[in-house]
């Protein structure tokens, strides 16, 4: 286990004030889509936060992974989307940021369903390490961990974040 320690707490906050003058930027509000499954948690918590009406989307990485011959579903989730993607603008919201690969799937998910007019990408944590060229439009932190380790947001019975670091 590793001795990093990051307040998901205070990195929510964080995220929510970031993400109020990002909300401005439209003629009309942008619909969050959270990855599975931190990324939906945070989306959930955000729409309340920012009194966003309805419900987030959900995106699944699962049918579109590069690796799905070694996962397979396994905790992928599944895609729900309650709007129309068609000409809309989205701010998809994920936990860590890692390798970009998942948000490689979740964007080709995304497009199975539509094109949207704008994807924009909000994490709480970037922990470098791109394989892709993918970046945030907001990253709340910017950590360093070994390739060995890996770093996931976890929710207890009450809604309460915290951050897992594990060996792989």
């Amino acid at each position: 286990m590793s001795s990093l320690t990051l307040d998901a707490e205070a990195l929510y906050r964080e995220l929510l004030a970031g993400m109020r003058p990002l909300m401005t930027r439209y003629a009309r509000p942008p619909l969050l889509v959270g990855v599975a499954s931190g990324g939906v948690w945070l989306a959930q918590r955000l729409q309340a936060d920012l009194g966003l009406s309805g419900q987030p989307g959900v995106l699944s990485s699962s049918m579109h992974r590069d690796d799905f011959s070694q996962r397979g579903l396994a905790s992928g989730g599944t895609t729900q989307l309650p709007f129309d993607v068609n000409a809309a603008d989205l701010i998809v919201v994920d936990d860590v940021l890692y390798t970009g690969r998942t948000i490689r799937a979740v964007l080709n998910e995304l497009f199975d369903y539509g094109r949207p007019a704008s994807v924009k990408l909000v994490v709480l944590v970037d922990r470098g390490g791109r394989e892709l060229p993918v970046q945030p439009d907001l990253a709340v932190a910017r950590v360093s961990l070994p390739a060995s380790q890996s770093l996931e947001l976890a929710r207890d019975d009450a809604g309460q974040f915290s951050f897992k670091v594990q060996d792989k």
